[in-house]
């Protein structure tokens, strides 16, 4: 066997150095090895307002038709500790029995949250992302659609321990009707299918079609697990499109939840899929790696009456953070005051990530924020859009613990003396309330 001259193993040598230096380089940096004092972002005083009554709200969405932010909130500090499978805590189900979480909606004016009350709905709420969508038939209505992390009704799972290959979620989706202005949500049903496995975001394209991403291929902690979220080349998750009726099943067996339910694989082979975004335009949409730090923007197709429905990923922008639920911040006074379009993507992680599996335990403990706003500014030379990105917030886990969304509302520049300025909330998975922070645009 001949071997390889010197050259070429120096050569080998050196790339296989490039290759996973550069690897090892970045999750350093998205995950927060390199930070060992997180910053926290100075705000006045009369520049930051906690909104009460809104405990642990992973995912917000802002309806501009109606100026109304949404969300799903726990409600009590004690569940997500206790009951949580995106972050493998499953200790004791039947604290849902005892706590359930709700739908909220804040007024970004006030800093008022309200909890709906849900009629034809009582059973276990674990909330985790969500989605708005306006009723084409009903404008001042809305669709409300959110996780819900149900522990397996499988018998099996009673025995202690359960068996290994049986999941100890099965998480499903329900879908509510709101009229805006009013105290209620009516939820219409349950959609569950063997696709949705580890659900974590969601949008809608119609009142009976949905996106959701499976975040995790392995639901449990573990050697695997640990491996799925560092290595950047494990895209063992995808992006799920749902098909349903909207008229409730007959009965209320587990079952019913899948009737009338058809689904396909939209987009696999995709690392950590977790947040899922509206974009720029009715048809682009973005993705989240969480673990890998990159949003990828991405396109449906244009056309309602494509059968396969799949996802094409169309560009990447990369923070030095881990990242959540995108959102797009379009602006409502572009090119008035300072003459510019500050419209641009809005993305929450994490500035310590790599903590997390120890943290997520601890009721006490401190999980530092970044809140990322990447816009467009020119074309490159190939035609590929250049994204500027700044950071909008940073906090070391004092005035909020964890980002797992955030969205811009713009102000009034006559309010602000012609400057281009916005209002901030930030929530998270675990954070004790919403925050909202002035900032500049």
């Amino acid at each position: 066997m001949k071997l390889l001259g010197p050259s070429v193993t120096v050569a080998l040598l050196a790339y296989a150095i490039y290759s996973w230096g550069t690897f090892i380089y970045h999750n350093a940096i998205v995950f927060g090895f390199l930070r060992t004092n997180p910053m926290s972002t100075h705000v006045q005083q009369e520049d930051i307002q906690y909104i009460p009554d809104t405990v642990h709200c992973e995912d917000l969405h802002y309806h501009a038709p109606s100026k109304t932010l949404f969300t799903a909130c726990e409600d009590h500090r004690e569940t997500r500790f206790q009951w949580f499978p995106p972050l493998t805590n499953f200790n004791d189900s039947s604290i849902l029995k005892t706590y359930r979480g709700s739908l909220h909606v804040i007024d970004p004016e006030t800093k008022k949250s309200r909890r709906l009350t849900v009629d034809n709905f009582d059973g276990p709420f674990s909330t985790h992302g969500i989605e708005v969508l306006t009723d084409p038939k009903q404008p001042n209505a809305v669709y409300i659609y959110a996780v819900n992390h149900l522990p397996n009704p499988e018998p099996v799972i009673a025995i202690h321990p359960p068996p290994a290959d049986v999941p100890k979620a099965r998480s499903q989706i329900e879908v509510f009707h709101h009229v805006i202005g009013t105290s209620t949500a009516t939820h219409l049903r349950s959609i569950w299918h063997p696709l949705i496995r580890t659900p974590n975001d969601l949008i809608a394209t119609s009142p009976t079609s949905l996106y959701v991403t499976n975040d995790h291929f392995y639901r449990d902690h573990g050697v695997m697990r640990f491996l799925e979220d560092m290595y950047a080349n494990a895209k063992w998750t995808d992006v799920i499109y749902l098909q349903f009726s909207l008229e409730a099943p007959s009965t209320s067996a587990e079952t019913d939840a899948l009737a009338g339910v058809t689904a396909h694989v939209a987009l696999d082979k995709f690392h950590n899929a977790n947040g899922l975004g509206h974009g720029r335009y009715e048809n682009e949409v973005a993705i989240a790696s969480a673990a890998s730090g990159v949003l990828s923007i991405s396109e449906l197709p244009s056309s309602s009456l494509s059968k396969s429905n799949m996802i094409t990923v169309l560009d990447r922008i990369e923070f030095d953070s881990t990242i959540d639920n995108p959102s797009y911040f379009s602006d409502p006074y572009a090119g008035t005051a300072d003459g510019v379009d500050h419209s641009g993507f809005v993305e929450a992680g994490l500035g310590k990530a790599h903590t997390l599996a120890q943290t997520c335990k601890q009721p006490e403990a401190k999980d530092p924020v970044m809140v990322w706003f990447a816009k467009p500014v020119k074309q490159g030379e190939n035609g590929d859009v250049i994204w500027e990105k700044r950071l909008l917030f940073e906090d070391d886990g004092s005035r909020i613990r964890s980002a797992s969304a955030a969205v811009l509302v713009a102000i009034d520049p006559e309010k602000e003396g012609g400057k281009r300025k916005a209002w901030l909330f930030v929530t998270g998975f675990m954070s004790s309330s919403v925050v909202a922070v002035k900032v500049d645009l």
